[in-house]
C-alpha cells in the first residue's frame, strides 16, 4: 500500500491556508491538523478531505469515521477515520483557539492531541519529554524560523520544509527534548509559507 505523502501534505496545507483565511476575516481562527498514525509497521498520512462539512465533518465518500471526541467543552475536537481508498487510518483535530493567548492555544492542542492519542484505534507515536514551557516553545519557533530563513525562499509550502525543520528543532534541544517541538515547527512553517499570520507564533518568537 503506497500513499503519496507529498501530494497529501500539499493538499492539507492548501486547505488549511484557505480555512484559516476564511476564519481570520471573522476574527475566529480554526486550527485543523491531521496526525499520521502507524499501522502494521508502516506510516500513513492524512489528507484533508475536500468535502469537510462544518468544523469536523468528513466526506463519507472518502472517509469512514471510526470514533472521536472533544475536550474543553468542544473547544478541541478530534475524529478517527479510515481512508476508503487505501484503508489507512488518520486522526483529524480541530481547535477553536482564536481568543486564546498563544501558549494557551498550545496547551489546548496538547489536551486535544492527548485525548485523540488515548483513543486511537491504532498505535501512534508520542513525542518524548515533558511539555514545553513557554520559553522552550518560543525558542523552538525561533530555531524553526531561522532554519527556514537560511534554507528556503519565503512562501515555501509548509509540507516541503517539515523534515528539515523537525530535524533542526530536535537537534537544538539535543538529549533534553520537550513535547511540543513538532507543534512549534508546524507553526513556524505555516507562518513562513504565508498560510497564517505571525500573530500565531509565541510572542518571544516574532
Amino acid at each position: 500500500m503506497t500513499t503519496d505523502l507529498d501530494t497529501i501534505g500539499h493538499e492539507l496545507t492548501l486547505a488549511l491556508g484557505r480555512r484559516i483565511e476564511r476564519q481570520r476575516r471573522s476574527s475566529r481562527r480554526l486550527r485543523v491538523a491531521a496526525l499520521a498514525v502507524a499501522a502494521a509497521g508502516a506510516f500513513s498520512a492524512a489528507a484533508l478531505a475536500s468535502g469537510i462539512a462544518g468544523d469536523l465533518g468528513l466526506d463519507p465518500t472518502k472517509w469512514a469515521v471510526l470514533g472521536g471526541g472533544s475536550v474543553d467543552g468542544g473547544r478541541g475536537e478530534y475524529v478517527h477515520a479510515a481512508r476508503l481508498e487505501d484503508g489507512s487510518n488518520s486522526t483529524f483535530l480541530v481547535e477553536h483557539d482564536a481568543s486564546l493567548p498563544r501558549y494557551q492555544a498550545f496547551l489546548l492542542h496538547e489536551r486535544t492531541l492527548t485525548a485523540a492519542q488515548s483513543t486511537s484505534p491504532v498505535p501512534v507515536r508520542v513525542e518524548p519529554g515533558a511539555l514545553c514551557s513557554p520559553d522552550e516553545l518560543a525558542r523552538a519557533e525561533r530555531v524553526a524560523l531561522a532554519t527556514l530563513e537560511a534554507g528556503f525562499p519565503t512562501g515555501t509550502p509548509a509540507n516541503a520544509t517539515k523534515v528539515v525543520v523537525d530535524a533542526a528543532t530536535a537537534a537544538a534541544f539535543g538529549e533534553t527534548p520537550c513535547r511540543g517541538l513538532e507543534y512549534a515547527g508546524e507553526q513556524a512553517r505555516l507562518v513562513y509559507a504565508g498560510a497564517q499570520p505571525q500573530s500565531m507564533l509565541m510572542p518571544g518568537a516574532r
